[in-house]
């Protein structure tokens, strides 16, 4: 095409290099001519529309009299040809973008895959200038949304002021000026609301301690602070935040909001706002703005749009300033009732029985933030009535619960402890009682006690599951058969994000390979995908999932008698208990939660952690935990499949026709506990099967730290110890065995794959009482243990 080429319609030179732009007012074509690859594309040369370049692409499809009645329109002042289309409508957005696509053979973008951390990158003058979306970011690439992708010049600031290579995409102007309303918002309320601030006070003088308490006071007042303060409240008000983390750093102050349990950033305040905003905070909880060198914590109350929010503020000085932490208490937003906590109805009804004891314990367990207190409190006004004198004990009070309920809040500086507020209330003749948290041993001691004496008494314990809750009570002083007593049931319980119900899709990819075998009978998975009902985040909500022990004749006795978690756990499995995995498991398989979200608040069970799993109670109609052929319950041709790039058969056989064992030694291995330790989980697994059915109650450990830490918790009658473990190996565990009193006479039986002399007499010389090579027959290790304990007991 040599060096240019001539517009035939206004006789002006187009230029020859691919993809450049005519500019108005030169030799060239002012009409925005291009030659883009090998194709030139010929545009009118009368400059009505901003976006006349689209017109020899569109003017096939839209009617000459719409056309000219646009161009008409547009003659005074030069307007979008695409935005007329649309307001007129010719032509929908979607047509639009589907004509240049085809012609141009250009991807569109997809806006509801946006990652809000792309404003850090991009400026949002820049964006805002050259009319495009930042997507997506890489270590390379930025994905960018454009209603002109040829605009060369957006191209080249957005790759220079990111440092990468720029991939513009198809979208409209109306959607990409919406989005960037949405990703730039808080930038944009801070920057207009900080227009008015007065900085008399030196930004860089923010050190020191006299000027800057005297000027963060002064600046805290004006009134560019204060709608700053209140408009991150409102925001975080209804954004459903829980918690606004506002956070000094090194040139500013970061704000991010927890919302359903994870932390977002939501705007980033000049360092010069940084100092005034935290004073204004600590003014309105009343704190101390002087004191920036110890921790302090606060309570307000504020209105917005008439609607009642408590908020309770924490200080703490770090490197660049005080952090604060404002925890929302949104009495509106919280509905108080077991049927909003998102349980399965036979997990809702399992706690109505426990709320019907008039006497006892009812513990709920979690970590921070998993739900306690509003199961709790959803707990009281199930049984709040006329007729009932219900009195709680917190610190603090989260919740004001209305009448016929009695709140007192914790004060220890004016000595009004859990324990002494306890005691008084027993005086005040209550039939329930709600302990915020059980912290010691005088405060467990005197809410078992009360429990025992025509009470029903609610609290919360820190423990990882329902289980553990009551050897957490034995740690504090308990003594076992009050316990046993006192107990009805335990809830433990975490909050899983629930799925966006505007934008989920089905997944397609393949569940992670560690957790397949729990969802061989699921029609459909679904997976979050984001939107703007959902911040893009794909989740919208959180649900409860929750592992319920209830007490039982089984369960009392085991626990009177002193019985170690793992027993009283097998026995609660046993009585219906299931764990926090499966509850939340169903969830997963009913739609409300992804695959991600599970494995990210609770732990894939360990196979026969608490027991052999068993069969899930039939009222829930899912099933069982544990897949078919992981346990199996007679002896196979094959053991369990093993995970990829491990050969079972290498290291375990079991017997095609093995013959029974011999009535006197299951008899004598009956009661007998086993620990079982080797880091491989599938050969784990088989042993402990086949050790299991010949009447043995077995443990494991994975490495050699935790089959100490099992030693010392379940003293076990007789340890198999692998030599090849991870940390601490077989022949570390072996030596610290020997060398302590408590452990040095119990029996220890050596696998290894390692079957030469030297190394079987070294394991002999640590004090093995056997020793056996893999690959080896399942009877030769049943073998090997009668033979071991009968020489013990013969001994």
């Amino acid at each position: 095409m040599g060096s240019g080429t001539v517009c035939s319609r206004s006789r002006w030179t187009l230029p020859g290099n691919g993809g450049t732009s005519c500019r108005p007012g030169t030799t060239q074509c002012p009409s925005g001519g291009l030659y883009f690859g090998f194709q030139f594309v010929e545009v009118s040369c009368w400059m009505a529309f901003l976006d006349e370049w689209l017109v020899p692409t569109l003017e096939i499809t839209v009617p000459e009299e719409a056309m000219a009645a646009i161009r008409e329109a547009a003659e005074a002042t030069p307007t979008s040809l695409w935005e007329q289309l649309v307001q007129r409508r010719v032509m929908t957005d979607d047509e639009i973008l589907a004509a240049i696509s085809a012609r141009f053979r250009l991807p569109l973008a997809d806006l509801t895959t946006m990652d809000l951390k792309v404003r850090e990158s991009v400026p949002e003058g820049v964006a805002r200038k050259h009319h495009v979306l930042p997507l997506r970011i890489t270590d390379s690439t930025l994905d960018a949304a454009t209603a002109n992708p040829f605009d060369i010049d957006a191209e080249k600031m957005l790759a220079f002021a990111t440092g990468r290579e720029v991939r513009l995409l198809l979208s409209s102007p109306g959607r990409i000026r919406d989005r960037l309303e949405e990703l730039y918002r808080g930038e944009n309320l801070v920057s207009k609301l900080l227009g008015g601030l007065e900085t008399g006070a030196d930004v860089q003088q923010i050190e020191d301690t006299e000027e800057d308490i005297s000027a963060s006071a002064d600046e805290a007042a004006q009134k560019p602070i204060i709608r700053l303060v209140d408009m991150m409240l409102a925001d975080g008000v209804t954004s459903r935040a829980s918690d606004i983390h506002v956070e000094p750093i090194e040139g500013g102050v970061t704000v991010r909001y927890r919302i359903d349990g994870v932390l977002r950033q939501v705007m980033t305040v000049p360092r010069a706002a940084g100092v005034p905003l935290i004073s204004r905070i600590k003014i309105m909880s009343g704190l101390d703005i002087a004191d920036r060198l110890r921790p302090q914590d606060g309570r307000a109350r504020i209105a917005i749009n008439n609607d009642k929010v408590d908020l309770r503020v924490s200080t703490l000085p770090a490197t660049y300033g005080e952090k604060v932490v404002i925890r929302i208490l949104n009495q509106k937003s919280t509905v108080l009732s077991l049927e909003t906590l998102g349980l399965f109805v036979e997990e809702r009804l399992q706690i109505e029985r426990l709320l019907g004891y008039k006497e006892g314990i009812i513990l709920v367990t979690g970590p921070t933030g998993s739900g306690k207190t509003t199961t709790l409190y959803s707990a009281l006004r199930m049984i709040q009535s006329e007729g009932v004198n219900i009195v709680t004990i917190e610190d603090p009070v989260e919740y004001r619960l209305g009448k016929h309920i009695v709140q007192v809040q914790i004060n220890d500086k004016a000595g009004l402890t859990f324990s002494t507020a306890l005691r008084s209330i027993l005086r005040q003749d209550p039939d329930v009682v709600l302990v915020g948290e059980i912290r010691d041993g005088e405060t467990a001691q005197i809410a078992v006690q009360a429990s025992l004496t025509g009470h029903l008494v609610l609290s919360t314990l820190h423990t990882n599951d329902a289980p553990n809750s009551v050897t957490r009570l034995v740690d504090m002083g308990m003594q076992a058969y009050k316990i046993g007593a006192a107990l009805r049931g335990v809830i433990a319980q975490r909050l899983m994000r629930r799925l966006c119900l505007s934008c989920r899709v089905v997944q397609r990819e393949p569940v992670p390979e560690r957790v397949t075998q729990y969802f061989t009978n699921a029609k459909t998975l679904y997976q979050p995908k984001g939107c703007p009902d959902c911040a893009m985040t794909g989740y919208r909500g959180r649900f409860s999932i929750v592992e319920i022990l209830t007490m039982s004749p089984e369960l009392e006795r085991l626990i009177g008698q002193g019985a170690t978690v793992d027993l009283i756990a097998t026995a609660a499995r046993q009585n219906g208990m299931l764990s926090l995995f499966e509850s939340g498991l169903r969830h997963v398989i009913e739609g409300d939660s992804s695959v991600d979200e599970l494995l990210r608040v609770t732990d894939i069970p360990l196979e026969g952690r608490y027991g052999a799993a068993g069969a899930r109670p039939a009222a829930l109609g899912i099933p069982s935990l544990y897949p078919t052929g992981v346990f199996p319950t007679v002896p196979q041709t094959q053991s369990a499949p093993a995970a990829p790039g491990v050969d079972l058969t290498t290291a375990f056989e079991l017997l095609e026709d093995a013959p029974p064992a011999e009535e006197s030694a299951a008899e004598q291995s009956r009661g007998v506990s086993v620990l079982l330790v080797d880091d491989e989980d599938q050969l784990r697994r088989v042993m402990k099967d086949l050790l299991e059915r010949d009447g043995y109650l077995v443990h494991e450990a994975r490495d050699g730290v935790q089959a100490l830490d099992q030693v010392d918790r379940v003293a076990p009658d007789i340890i198999v110890l692998d030599l090849n473990l991870p940390g601490l190996d077989g022949y570390g565990v072996l030596a610290k065995l020997r060398s302590r009193p408590t452990t040095q006479d119990i029996p220890v039986i050596v696998l290894t794959a390692k079957g030469d002399e030297d190394n079987e007499v070294r394991v002999f010389e640590l004090g093995a009482d056997d020793f056996l090579t893999k690959p080896f027959r399942a009877r030769a290790l049943s073998a090997r243990l009668d033979a071991v304990l009968s020489r013990r007991r013969a001994g």
